[in-house]
């Protein structure tokens, strides 16, 4: 089965510009939905696939830049790369500050809108990919009873064997015993392995 198609949501007031976005996009086999303004894209319904979002700087109402914020609050978290007709310097660095794929002035060359769009797509299959990831390990974590849990946090910080039976007021032997149970759970075959699980972990929502 292959991987599902990638969508780029285009927002641009030009119905023209939106028209040309759409017929290329499609020219390379990607979907494209098309939106006249920010309030009908976070109005509709999103597809469970791939994406980035092609956003015109200039818009009625919310600017592009300001948008470009308002999807971090909302928790849409799709790669955004910016058109314009007016970009400046200090904008475009504000943009590509704030996250931004590419920042191109109008008139650009097709080629390179394509290139920042599959770079787009590319993060945020990582990404995708990457949530997938964390959220099987989280369920890993879960089975770990409080006792392992504590060891694992005591192994991944560097503590040996002994240090934690001091410290747990346990025997090595059953420190030993439980630090097995951990790595089997967590399915990490060595101790850096098991070291990056628990940097996944506390990531952006930490583990307790």
């Amino acid at each position: 089965m292959g991987e599902v198609t990638a969508i780029v949501f285009v927002i641009d007031d030009d119905p023209s510009m939106r028209a040309a976005l759409e017929d290329l996009v499609g020219s390379v086999g990607l979907g494209a939905r098309p939106f006249a303004s920010t309030e009908e894209f976070l109005a509709s319904k999103r597809p469970d696939a791939p994406g980035c979002l092609v956003l015109d700087v200039r818009l009625p109402g919310m600017s592009g830049l300001t948008f470009q914020k308002e999807l971090a609050r909302v928790g849409v978290d799709l790669p955004v790369i910016f058109i314009t007709g007016h970009g400046d310097i200090p904008m475009s660095v504000r943009a590509m500050k704030a996250g931004a794929v590419e920042f191109l002035s109008k008139p650009f060359h097709d080629q390179e809108l394509l290139d920042a769009i599959h770079a787009g797509i590319e993060r945020d299959r990582e990404r995708r990919r990457e949530a997938v990831l964390v959220a099987e390990l989280r369920e890993r974590y879960a089975t770990l009873t409080e006792r392992e849990r504590q060891i694992m946090r005591l192994v991944v910080i560097g503590r040996a064997n002994k240090q934690i039976a001091a410290e747990l007021n346990l025997s090595e032997m059953t420190v030993k015993v439980h630090r097995g149970q951990v790595m089997r759970k967590m399915q990490a075959g060595s101790l850096p392995g098991l070291v990056r699980i628990a940097d996944r972990l506390t990531g952006p929502t930490r583990t307790s």
